[in-house]
Order: structure tokens, then sequence, then C-alpha cells
């Protein structure tokens, strides 16, 4: 079944339709790829699906073949050779031969207990090859679950055959056969023991040098004490002993080994085996040891694996394997060291380094043991010296007989190469069979291949051992050999001669292909070197593409030709190259492979889960189902839907009021997953009811500490009537069901459809979701680059394999990249604006797919939107703004100076001056001068002429920023006409008169100070001693106290606290004897109430924020100014509308505070509050919001980016009633007061005797029950107990106290009543009332 994307929830119709096909089972399969879902409720997609019989196309193909061979070579597939059954042993490999005739050629497919084998899905454990008819099936590495039978299926046009062969895998003493049947561990003294091997190790990475513990817990059940199990360590399955290298211990629940000195010899797979009477249980991994740090820079690896092959009197050969680094030069050889067994002193043994990776040591003493070891060199220098050999002794290991007198000795036999180098070779060979009772000596002969010259090699001295060296051989030349016996009475004849042999470096591997395995490492194959005598392994190096920096992945020749590459960086693309190397050498590096990126192979994917029915009529249900949480590293391709009836039924036929469940499986192209569990029974019959039914689909985003953003669809079954809303219902995840609200730490959602009928069924629960906003998450980032390009930024660390960014436009995934640009590298994702405008305001989000709901979102609003382009503007062409623009100066002596002030400038800024549109330079005319620290650019002339009218252009540069400013002179006597040129293609001319006096660079103006002050000030130039300066408001002079200084050439004038009164026509004269200038500036009507707003403007952006002060009347909302003035309009707002005032809603001043009492507030007056200032422009808001239920109101202040959370309780402390005034009691008398308590939480409460605490004894007993009642009891009273007595509630929102005066008083004679200390009362103690 397909359909289109759309939606992440899969759905599917399943219904009988009346077609010619029968349903032969009672089980359906579609396969469902995706379905659409729209918003528009009038529209529904679904599909239906049947099965449709398929073409015979084999047959006509075959027919096809009969057409066109006349001669009728064609026949059916036919097994010449059929493959056989092996028994091995575990971890060995086994290979499967046979062979197969047919024509055309028949397709081979290799069975697995009749399920086909995939090799791609099992990596590395299966290889198949077919070449020239002949088909092979390689297992490697065998284990218990290999044991099974095999057949090999072979099929063309005209027929199939099978060929069967059966794997049965020998584990120690015990056989596995296939055909026994095993439900159970083996049973042994009536105990079956369960092992489990947890708390593993995992791919280890060491150095030389190194310690490394490895270890395992392993629990084995049932416990029995004292039981040991037999624990084996393997490496490269290689069972280790205890030795100084190895300390292996066993805990009595954690097996450990211990590797005391890393050395490369170590490096392979590490095996734990843990065998019991009832099985065993096995765990391995890799163990990869690096170089150790080398004493000279750039010199090789130590050479490792150093042993003895062969040992005698005359010599001992050590061998060894070559080092994977070389430190980047060849290797010109090695150096092979000795040491006598009980010293430390370390001699030499070759003068010269050798290449051959074997070498005959000679010169030893009969009968003692040595040590080897070896060291390599290069151009750079000498490596580390390799791990020490085992002791080995310089003995004759030759059996002796007697000796025999008189008999010339006959042929030695079974003479053989036993070591063949370019440079020599060792000879080995058996004693005659007669040799008499005299010893035998023996004389060696070669020849050289293709001639019949043999050649004695020791003609002086025979050699007595039956080994021999032989060494000064022609490189590239074939030597055969013989050897003679000899003794006193002559010499023999000659053994058979050996065939000819030399030894090579081994050929380059070829055609390596890498494999997805996790995602830190690669499984790589290669085929192994054609030509390869003595192989002793392979080296793997790999680099990052484009790198190429080549790093070895082993540092241990491994002999298999699979290997797996562990410590890579996932989702980098890597190469990898294979060299072979054996006793001659390395070989050449086989071809680089293909980059592969590293991440998880792909595999089928879990089961999907929540199988709920959506719609359902007579004969058809619409079915809908939650993605699998696992979809295997590849796309899901569609699924198989199966179903059967509770009870018995007609197969392949939907029935009205029959009951159905249903399971999904999965697909991707890994293959079919496994099935889910089965869904619930659902009753077939046709929903008729008027009420929706359940939303679908539930998905929740963007969780944090206080919020979260949750999506659903609509219902497909909608009723009578269309929706018209949803209800969202939110549970605690602990809480009973009947508690569909609430508060905690975990919660879950369901939705609820509504239409004119009512309210539908409710949705599927969610998934229980943390209200925590997790460590690390990272929201949405607006950036705009150099070139004024806006971005959307969202980053994620800890993707998984299958993991995708997907960005949504007001929570619809886009899809349409003709207004975004979406790009992603590694975990960061980027959706870039094409081009920025109105129609792309919204809500964007970014979801990371295979995660648990990472996401974020971002609201690009209108005001955003403007401030972006004006970012994307300035940056696409930044501006270097200027604190003041191009003026004139007119100094002493008739200079005239021209100068701006740039208000940022770097080192690099750079300015050309331009007059009349030609550069003008540094010179007796113009001194040019600019400061980059204050940004002060300056060109002074000596005098101004007619000729220097024109214009005046300073040109700024600042790396892309650039700006300019002009200024036009105009001469006209003693006047100068002055135009300026903005940036913004603005022009101002003004008229200005040269003249020797004071005058005016700035004029008056204005300026408002934080604090709201008022400055008046202007900039004065020409100025001296005597000149003067007056300031006038409306034509009279203001008397200032201010000393007017000329240094800095500022005059100002302060005015605090501003008001009415100060409105008006402020005037400034400058005057001395060469002059005066006057300027003018108007606050009256308009220009005051410009600065009024400008006043008002700084008082609202004051941080102060909206508080909440709780009353014995109510709650009060007040803010503080920092300056209050009758003329501030200010504004209360409830829910953004103007509050209507009355008697329980009052506002008011008190100083600088302004304040809003809400007088007994109930839950109507929970909502938004807002004070606005009206500033002439947009005015400045200050907000809190009330929002809570029951007594507890939560307070939520925002101010710009500042938020505060405080909690003010209706519920506080309270003395709620139930205590008298005055309490007049007679003597001896018992007194029971009891009053009432509330507050939440439970107030502490204190009962205080004429303002000191008391506390409860026999006689005054205190108590204070449920959290309600407060009891005062007196048990018998006298006149000391008079007095006052309070009662004192406190919780942490409040205090509160109640009073009563107790008054005593002694019976006279006549029974009256003498008053001690009050009026008469006749008191009833009120009985507690509940409350609750």
């Amino acid at each position: 079944m397909h359909n289109e994307t759309g939606s992440s929830t899969p759905l599917l119709f399943i219904g009988h339709e009346q077609h010619t096909h029968t349903h032969k089972t009672c089980h359906v399969h579609a396969c469902v790829k995706q379905i659409k879902i729209c918003w528009d409720l009038a529209q529904f997609v679904f599909v239906k699906a049947w099965f449709l019989p398929q073409p015979c196309i084999i047959y006509e193909h075959g027919e096809h073949f009969k057409r066109i061979n006349e001669d009728s070579l064609m026949h059916a597939p036919e097994f010449v050779i059929k493959p056989r059954s092996h028994t091995v042993w575990e971890k060995q490999c086994v290979r499967l031969h046979c062979t197969v005739s047919g024509w055309p050629d028949p397709r081979v497919v290799w069975y697995k207990n009749n399920v086909a084998i995939d090799p791609i899905g099992n990596a590395g454990k299966y290889k198949l090859e077919s070449r020239y008819s002949v088909h092979s099936l390689e297992i490697n590495r065998c284990d218990f679950d290999d044991t099974a039978q095999y057949h090999v299926s072979a099929m063309n046009s005209k027929g199939e055959q099978s060929a069967y062969a059966s794997v049965v895998v020998k584990i120690g003493a015990l056989i596995l056969f296939h055909a026994l049947s095993v439900d159970g561990p083996v049973s042994e003294y009536g105990i079956n023991f369960q092992t489990h091997i947890v708390d593993k190790f995992g791919v280890s990475f060491g150095r030389e040098g190194e310690t490394m513990s490895l270890g395992c817990t392993v629990i084995i059940y049932p416990t029995l004490h004292l039981y040991k199990p037999e624990v084996q360590w393997y490496r490269d399955d290689v069972l280790l002993s205890p030795s100084k290298w190895n300390h292996m211990h066993w805990s009595g629940d954690r097996a450990t080994l211990t590797l005391t000195h890393l050395n490369k010899e170590d490096e392979g797979l590490y095996t734990l085996r843990v065998t019991t009477k009832s099985g065993y249980e096995t765990y391995s991994a890799y163990v990869f040891v690096k170089d150790a740090d080398a004493e000279v820079e750039r010199a090789p690896g130590a050479p490792l694996d150093v042993r003895c092959l062969d040992a005698n009197k005359d010599y001992i050969i050590v061998t060894w394997k070559q080092p994977a680094v070389d430190g980047g030069d060849s290797i010109l050889g090695y150096f092979v060291d000795r040491c006598e067994v009980g010293t430390t002193h370390w001699i030499q043994c070759n003068d010269t380094p050798v290449k051959f990776a074997r070498f005959p040591v000679t010169g030893l003493v009969e009968g003692r043991s040595y040590l080897f070891r070896v060291r390599a060199i290069n151009k750079s220098g000498m490596s580390r010296p390799s791990r020490v050999s085992e002791p080995v002794a310089a003995m004759d290991p030759s059996d002796r007989a007697r000796m025999r007198e008189g008999v010339v000795p006959g042929r030695p036999l079974e003479l053989q190469v036993t070591e063949a180098t370019k440079n020599y070779v060792v000879l080995s060979w058996n004693p005659p069979g007669e040799k008499g009772l005299e010893g035998v000596m023996y004389y060696v002969e070669k020849c050289v291949s293709g001639t019949d010259s043999w050649q004695r090699v020791n003609t002086e001295i025979p050699v007595k051992s039956p080994r021999f060296a032989l060494f000064d051989l022609a490189e590239g030349k074939s030597y055969s050999f013989r050897v003679r016996c000899c003794n006193s009475a002559g010499v023999g004849e000659p053994s058979d001669p050996t065939e000819a042999i030399t030894v090579d470096i081994p050929s380059a591997p070829s055609k390596v292909v890498p494999t997805r395995n996790t995602d830190t490492s690669v499984v790589v194959s290669w085929v192994a070197s054609s030509e390869a005598k003595e192989l002793v392994g392979y080296y793997i190096e790999g680099s990052i593409e484009g790198s190429n920096v080549w790093e070895p992945c082993n540092n241990k020749p491994v002999k298999a030709t699979r290997f797996i590459c562990h410590g890579l960086m996932t989702g980098e693309k890597y190469m990898f190259r294979v060299r072979a190397v054996n006793a001659a050498g390395l070989s050449q590096f086989s071809p680089e492979s293909e980059a592969v990126e590293v991440k998880a192979a792909i595999a089928s994917p879990a089961p999907p889960y929540g199988i709920t029915v959506l719609e359902c009529v007579c004969d058809s249900m619409v079915l809908a189902w939650k993605q699998p949480s696992f979809i295997g590293g590849a796309d899901i391709t569609g699924y198989f839907v199966d179903y059967r009836e509770v009870t018995d039924g007609v197969p392949g036929k939907w029935h009205e009021n029959r009951k159905y469940q249903f399971q999904v499986r999965a697909a991707n192209m890994a293959g079919v997953g496994i099935p889910s569990l089965p869904s619930n029974t659902f009753l077939c019959e046709e929903w008729t009811i008027a009420v929706p039914g359940p939303p679908h689909d539930l998905q929740v985003r963007e969780v944090r500490n206080d919020s979260l953003v949750l999506l659903w669809k609509p219902p497909v079954y909608q009723g009578r009537d269309p929706v018209n809303g949803f209800y969202i219902d939110i549970k605690e995840a602990d809480a009973p069901e009947e508690v569909w609200r609430g508060e905690g730490e975990r919660f879950v959602f369901r939705v609820r459809a509504q239409n004119k009928a009512g309210v539908g069924e409710c949705s599927d629960v969610t998934e229980p979701v943390p209200a925590l906003t997790k460590p690390g998450t990272k929201e949405i980032v607006v950036d705009v680059n150099d070139d004024g390009i806006i971005s959307l930024n969202y980053e994620f660390c800890d993707l998984t394999p299958d993991s995708k960014f997907v960005w949504s436009k007001n929570y619809e995934e886009i899809t349409d990249s003709s207004r975004l640009t979406i790009e992603t590298k590694g975990n960061k994702s980027k959706a870039i604006f094409n081009t920025l405008e109105e129609e792309d305001i919204g809500i964007y989000s970014c979801l990371v797919t295979h995660t648990d709901g990472a996401s974020s979102s971002y609201n690009l609003s209108e005001e955003e939107l403007k401030r972006l382009l004006e970012v994307s503007h300035d940056h696409k062409f930044p501006i270097i703004p200027l604190k003041s623009e191009l003026a004139v100066e007119l100094l002493e002596k008739g200079k005239v100076r021209f100068w701006l002030q740039a208000d940022k400038i770097s080192a690099n800024g750079k300015v050309d001056y331009i007059f009349n549109e030609k550069a003008v330079s540094q010179g007796e005319k113009y001194k040019m001068n600019f400061d980059k620290n204050t940004g002060v650019i300056e060109m002074i002339m000596e005098s101004l002429t007619p000729a220097d009218e024109g214009t005046f252009t300073f040109q700024l540069q600042d790396g892309k920023a650039t700006n300019q400013s002009s200024l036009v002179l105009i001469g006209d006597g003693m006047f100068i006409t002055v135009e300026l040129h903005l940036h913004d293609a603005i022009s101002i001319s003004v008229t200005v008169m040269f003249v020797p006096g004071p005058h005016f660079i700035e004029y008056l103006g204005y300026e408002v100070t934080p604090e709201c002050c008022v400055i008046l000030k202007c900039k004065v130039g020409n100025v001296k001693k005597e000149t003067s300066a007056h300031w006038y408001k409306d034509g009279r002079e203001i008397k200032s106290d201010e000393h007017l200084g000329f240094t800095e050439g500022v005059l100002k004038l302060e005015i605090a606290q501003i008001s009415k009164k100060d409105a008006g026509v402020y005037e400034v004269v400058l005057k001395d004897d060469r002059g005066k200038d006057t300027s003018t500036l108007n606050l009256t009507d308009q220009g005051f109430k410009d600065l009024m707003n400008e006043v008002f403007s700084f008082i609202g952006k004051k941080r102060n924020i909206l508080s909440i002060h709780c009353t014995d009347q109510g709650i009060r909302l007040y803010t503080f100014v920092s300056y209050y003035n009758d003329l501030l309009q200010v504004t209360w707002h409830y829910k953004d509308s103007a509050i209507a005032f009355s008697d329980r809603i009052k506002s008011g001043v008190v100083g600088e505070q302004l304040w809003l009492q809400i007088t007994e507030p109930t839950e109507k007056d929970m909502g938004k509050y807002a004070i606005e200032f009206n500033d002439g422009k947009g005015g400045l808001r200050r907000t809190v919001e009330l929002s809570g239920q029951g007594e507890t109101i939560i307070i939520s202040i925002f101010e710009s980016s500042l938020l505060a959370t405080l909690i003010v309780c209706l519920g506080r402390a309270r003395v709620a009633g139930g205590l008298p005034d005055v309490v007049t009691i007679q003597e001896g008398k018992a007194l029971n007061l009891t009053c009432n308590i509330s507050g939440d939480p439970v107030p502490e409460v204190t009962w205080l005797k004429n303002d000191r605490e008391i506390t409860s004894d026999d006689h005054c007993i205190l108590k204070f029950a449920s959290g309600k009642f407060a009891s005062f009891i007196i048990t018998g009273v006298n006149t000391s107990d008079s007095g006052k007595y309070s009662i004192l509630v406190k919780n942490k929102y409040g205090t509160e106290s109640g009073d009563f005066t107790v008054s005593v008083f002694i019976p006279d004679e006549a029974g009256g009543k003498k008053n001690k200390s009050g009026p008469n009362l006749v008191l009833e103690t009120p009985s507690p009332i509940d409350l609750s």
C-alpha cells in the first residue's frame, strides 16, 4: 500500500472488496509506505490493499530462449559436485563447495535451515563466491549457532535443483548435532547453571609500556558457595597462561586479566570463556596497542614477536615481525642483540643491518641459554628494542646413537630447506641409517639452477650438526643443495638434491572493501596477496578522506583477510589500504579503497507500537500506529499489517460484529522487522456516534522547565458535525486515572475533540514527559553574516545514527525550498532565508528525529522581521558611524579648520581628502591629521581665497565599511555659505559670517540624563577671558551660580525635576569687544511636549519591575519611578483593556510609587495586568500576570528579558475567629477557649501572656489540633491568671495575632461577685467548626 508523505503516524484502511481473487489465508499482508493527512478536516486520503496474482514471467522467458536456440542446448541445473558435510571445532572456518552445470547459467542461493543467507546483513560472517560454475560458502569463526543444515539451490528457466550438507560444531568434548533439539542447558547432578557475563570490557586502546586490565562480572545462577567455574582467557583463539606478562584473577564473581607491560605482541582479540557443568559463555573484544613515543623523532616502531625457530650447538636462528610504523622513512634494516641468561649485558650480533626478518646467530657457547631482542633502524635513528624472546639453549637436539666403526656412512635423509631468503638459506636433514660406530660429519654442496656444476660449500671443516646455514648467496639466483656424510672410512653418496627455491617480498593485496559496522568501527576485507610465501600477516591503515594522513589500524599482523578497525570518528569518511608482510619484508600498499562513512550498519527496524482504530464502518477499519523507535539506519519503506479473528470465522472476509486483532511489521532496505505486539481486540461495527473520534499522533516537543509544545492530528471520524475545538488534559504520570489535572515532575497528556454534539473519545496518552530542561539543551540562534544573509541555526550533540534535522514553519514540515535553503553538516543544521519578506513571518521549529524529542522553536514576528532586515542591511552595506559631520571652523591668524569625528574606526582605517573631485595631499597649503584613537579627522588651511570656493569631501574607508561627508564653501565678502552633504543624500545649506569675535559651533539644544534631569547646552568657539555668556528665559536673564569656563567650549544649564513652569523660550548671548553671537531654543507648545515625552521615555525605560504586595484588604500592584511629574500620563490595563476604577479597584501615587489596589480579590481577577507610560510614541509597559487556582496565586513578572517569580498566598496564616475580647470568670472555674486557624502551609502557633511567651503545663494546657483548631485551657483559674493574652500564628506568607483579656473575680459571702479586674461577662465557649 503506497501513499504520499506527510504524517509520521502510519495509517491503513483494511476492508473487503468484491473481486475475483479469493484470499486463501486469514492474514492480510499489505505494505504501507506513507499516508498523507490534510489539516482540512473535510479531506482524508486512505488506500485499500489486496493481493493480485503475479504474472508468470519465467515461463515466457523460457519460451523466448526456445525460439532463439534451435539446437535446444538449454537444460536444467545439475550438481556435478555436491557440497559435503563438515565437522569442525569452534572458532574454525569452514567452506562448502559445489559445482553446478546448466544453461542458461543457474542462479545459486545458499540457505541455512531453509532461510536464505544474507552476507551483507551478516558482514564478515559469510562469504559467497562464484567462479566458473564453482560456488562456495565460507563460514567464518564457527560457533554453536552455525550447527545447522545448509542447502544450495540452483535455478534457471528449465528448472531447479538443490543439494544438502550439514555442519557440526564441536565444543570441547561436547558435540552438538543439528538433529539434536535442546531446549535448555545440559544438566548434571540435577543442577542447571545459567551463566551471564555483564559489566563487560569494550574495545580497548593502549600504548607500549603501559599496564591494562580487562575484566567482566560473571553471574552464575543458582549461586553455590565455593563453586568455581573454569575461567580461561584467549588471545586470537590461543589459550593464555599466567606469566610475568599476563596476570589472571578470579574474585568469585569477576574475572580479570592484567597485561603488566603492554607490547604490540599483546594486540589481538581477547576472549573470556567461562565454563560450568551446564555449558559455557564467551565474550570477546579487541585490544589495540600503539607504539610508544620514539626516543628519536621519526624513528621506526619496535619490531615484534621475536622468536627462535631453530637452536643447536653451532647457531640459533632468530626471527621477528616488522613494525607497522616506519616513522615516515623506509626501514634500512634490523640489529639483533643477545644476552646470556643470568646477566644484563646485551651484545649486538650483527655489524650491519639485516633487511630480512631472520638472522642466524653464531658464536654461542654450547650449553648456555640466551635471550634475544631486535631493533629497527631508518635514516632518522634507532627504534626502541622489541620485547625479549623466550630463553633458548645452544644445544644440539638430535639423538645420539652409538657409533659404528669402519662403515662408510649412507645418504643423508629428508634434506629440506627450512629457511630461505635472498641472501641465505638454512638446510636441515636426518642422519643416515648406516653410519657405523664412528660419528659422522657432513659436507654441503650447492649448484646454480640450470647447471650441473656442484660446488662444496664447507671444504675445510665439515659440520657435525645436521643443520647448516649458507651465506653469501647471489641475490636473484636460484640454487639447489645436497649433502654428503663422511667419517674416517670415507665420504658417502650425496643426498637427493633440493628443489630450487627463493623467497621474495609478497605481492600487494587487492580489492580492499570497507563495510559499515558500528558508530566507531568499520569492517575491512580484502583479497589475499597472490604471491606470498611464508606470509606473516597484514597491516591495515586508514585515512580520513581528503586528509592524506594515514594511521595504522593494527600494530600486530593479522593473518585473516578481514579486520574490524575500531576507534574511528563517527560521521567521517575513511579510506583504507592494506599491505602484506613476510620474513623478506613488507609488500607495496594495496589500492586505496572507496571512502565509507563511519556509522552503524543498517538493520531491520524495531516493531511499531500503539495500534489504534481511528474509524470503523460495517466492513472496514482505519488503523493508526506509531513509528518504531529504531529504524535500523535506513528509512522505512513500508509496513506489513497482519490480522486475525479472535473467534473462528471465514478467512479473508470482513464481517460486521466480528472481533479482530492486528500486528504491524516495518520494512526498510535491510528487510522486514519483527512484528509488533498484538493490538487490543477491536470490534468491527459501524460508528454512528454523533461526537468525533479520537485525535491521534500526539507529539511532544520543546520540553522546558515550565513549558512544552503539544501537537496532534485531528480525528479521522468527525461525527455528525465538523470538529470545532479540542480539549487538552494533563495528569501527573503516577497519579490515579481519575486525576487528570495536577502538579508534579512528570506528566502525560491526552486530547479530546469537540463538535456541536459534544466532546468525543480521548486520544492515546503520551509517554510520560519530565518537566525539565535537559542539560545541554540549545535553542535556535539567528545569525546574520557579513554578506547580510539571515539564517536560523540549531545544534544538537547527541545524534543517533538515524537522526535527521526536520525544519518546520508553524509546525508543518518545510518542503518548498523557494523560501528557505536547508544545510546540515554533522550535528549542526542551518535554515537560510533566500529573501526575507513579510510572507516569512511565523514560528520556525527544528526537530531532531530518533532522539528523546530534541527540538526548539523561534518566533519570527513582524517587529523581529524589521530588526533583522535592518541588521542585514547594515552588514551588507556597513557604514562607519560619525559622531559629527564635516564642519568648518575659523582659527586664529585666518586659518580655517575642516574636521569631523568618526565614532569607531580601526587602525586600518584610511581617509581621502577631496576638493572639487580632486584629491589633495599634505603640503604647504593643507595640513592633515588623523587621530585613530579619538576618530578626529582634520584638515587645516592657512587661509581662504576665492579659489577655495567649492566642495570639500572627506572619504572614509575601514575594511568593507565606508562613509563620507561633504561641505560646500561659496564666498561673498565676510559671508560663506556652507552646504553640508550627508551620507544619506540629504543636503543642508547654512550661511556663516566669519568674524574675529566669539560664535556658536553647536547651537543651543537639550539633553535628558538617565536621572531625568534636563540639560540645556551649546558649544562655542573663538572665545577669550573677556568673553561673557548670558542666559535668558522669555527675555529675562537667568542668574546661574555655575562658573562659565571656556576651556572645553561648552555652556550648560541644568534643570532638575522639570515641570510646566519651566516651559518658555531660552536664549544664550555671547559677547566681548570683538562682537556677539546669539542662540535660541523654543521650549513652548510642541517643543516642550517633545521634551517631556523624552523625559517620560526615560521614566518608562527604567528596569523597575511591577511588584505585588499582599495586604489585609487584598492585593496591591505597585512600581517605582525615578521621578514623578504631574504631566506623566499613566494607564492601568487588565487583559489589554483599560481598567475602569471603582471602590474595589483603585489607583494612586505615593511619592515615587504608582499603585493599583484590588480589594478582596477573586478568581475573576486573575489575568494579565500592565501599567503603561505614555511617551508620545508607542508607550512603555510593565507587565505582571496573576494566575493559579484555589487559594494560591502564581505571579510571573515579565520585563524585557527579565523574569522573576514570587508566590503570594491568599491563605496566609490567619486567626479566623472564636476568641472574645474579654473573658470574666470566677476563681476556681475551668477556662476553655478554642479559635479557628487557617493558612497553607499550616501556621506555627504561639501563645503570649502580657507579651511574654507561655508554654503548656498542667495548669495551662495549650493544644493545636488538625492544623485548624487552637485550644487554650486553664484547669482552675486563680487571680494570678488575670491579664492580657495573645495568640500569634505565622507561616511563610505572613503573620497574624488575636488578643483577649482574662479577668478573674472572687465571690462574696452573699453569693455575689466581686470583680477583681474587669466587668462581668457570661461566656459560652464556642464549639469547633470543621472548615475542611
